[in-house]
């Protein structure tokens, strides 16, 4: 089978393999349900939850229960013990503990951070799937439109050399633009592929039919458009800014945990002891029983003396991590500020690049019809015709993928300033054709 064929066939299967199309919201909620990285994201946050109830377990009573049964067999006495003790201790002061509590509360809200973080990146990867599928769709689209212009041309210029109206060099040029065209046609091809299977890890199946952006579609400038406003939200809001600030306290924290080395610690302890024996003589046939039973109730401390330096040295380590922690939150926030930078002059830029482009698409599309006038009357060569149609095919890719990159841009945007959220792309889903 000749490989254009087979190009026709793979390319009719991705267009009609499902006959109902898929809008962003609806990818969504299937990335929602079938993504692993979100799933993983969720189970890391039901264990991160876990860790406020562990550092409170050290603040509360600990009750414990042992036992022990011996038997001694010796010549003529058979001696049974059987005791158990219940010990209660309750910490009274415990410096250490009280503080690895309140960093156990800190582990919970980096969780719920973490946890915020891969939504807001889930929803930036199906976007952003999303429309390069569409933009691999509209490229292919043009490339084929292309493709069957230039046939046109072709098959026009060999019938002009037929009876003598042009040179055979207008139908060489014809013939290495129409082979040009169907290379383009077989790289967008290849691309859509490969975007539509990004998508398919996402959401667990192959994607059928994507709702497409409506025809002339305007895109909207930031809200508010004020780079010092979304640079300031990043800033401050950026769910990555917050998990360094929350570890900054935890380091914090801990300097606190190592010098309780040094500190006393205060336990309330209570114990209920009861044994008993069993002594039989077995010659005579008799025996004796007694049991004892002990209760104690107290305060019981400790005060560390010396502990070979180790508890200074852990310290002085705490200290370090403090002051690493707090670089690495100077350095995400301004990481977090230059993101957002990027992402509104990206938006703004987009917004003046579409405008420009679709400017350029009117005037390509009149200097197009313009050439062909110009070469069915004479004033014209075939080579002008076949660059204004390859002008044409390059502005609508360029548009296509700057009004995508655009929309794109203004999610990132808004992820940047830790804002992003699913009504967010609810608004970018009423810009889609139903």
């Amino acid at each position: 089978m000749h490989y254009r064929s087979v190009i026709a066939i793979i390319a009719g299967y991705f267009f009609t393999a499902h006959v109902f199309a898929a809008d962003l919201m609806q990818t969504y909620m299937e990335a929602l349900a079938n993504d692993p990285q979100y799933a993983s994201a969720r189970a890391a946050l039901m264990a991160g939850q876990e860790k406020s109830t562990q550092g409170l377990s050290r603040l509360l009573p600990n009750l414990n229960a042992s036992g022990s049964y011996g038997r001694n067999d010796l010549e003529n006495l058979d001696y049974t013990e059987n005791k158990y003790t219940i010990a209660l201790t309750q910490p009274i002061f415990n410096w250490a503990n009280f503080q690895n509590y309140a960093n156990s509360k800190l582990e919970v809200s980096i969780s719920e951070a973490q946890f915020a973080q891969a939504q807001q990146d889930l929803m930036m990867r199906v976007a952003q799937a999303y429309f390069d599928v569409l933009t691999a769709q509209d490229v292919l689209t043009f490339a084929q439109s292309q493709k069957a212009a230039v046939a046109q041309q072709l098959e026009l210029a060999r019938r002009s050399f037929e009876v003598g109206t042009v040179t055979i060099t207008d139908t060489h040029e014809a013939e290495a633009r129409y082979n040009l065209a169907e290379s383009d046609e077989i790289a967008a091809l290849n691309d859509l592929e490969v975007r539509r299977t990004a998508l398919e890890q996402i959401i667990g199946h192959p994607p059928g039919l994507l709702d497409p952006l409506k025809k002339g579609v305007q895109l909207s400038a930031p809200e508010p458009n004020i780079m010092t406003s979304w640079v300031s939200s990043a800033e401050n809001q950026n769910y990555q800014v917050v998990q360094y600030r929350l570890s900054r306290e935890m380091a914090r924290r801990n300097i606190e945990i190592n010098k309780a080395g040094h500190y006393p610690t205060v336990d309330l302890v209570a114990s209920y002891n009861h044994t008993d024996h069993d002594q039989y003589l077995i010659d005579t046939n008799n025996g004796v029983q007694s049991f004892n039973t002990s209760k104690m109730v107290g305060v019981q401390w400790n005060i560390p003396i010396f502990s070979g330096f180790g508890v200074t040295s852990r310290v002085r380590e705490s200290v370090a991590l403090e002051d690493k922690a707090r670089s690495d939150l100077e350095a995400s926030r301004r990481s977090a500020a230059q993101l957002a930078r990027q992402s509104y002059l990206g938006v703004n830029s987009g917004l003046s690049q579409v405008k420009a482009l679709e400017a350029a698409e009117r005037a390509s599309l009149s200097s197009l019809e313009s050439n062909k006038l110009g070469y069915e009357v004479g004033v014209r060569i075939n080579i002008d015709v076949l660059n204004a149609e390859q002008q044409v095919f390059m502005t609508r890719r360029d548009l296509t993928q700057a009004r995508n990159n655009t929309i794109i841009n203004g999610l990132r945007l808004k992820q940047a300033a830790g804002t992003l959220n699913e009504d967010d792309l609810k608004r970018v889903n009423m810009l889609l054709q139903k």
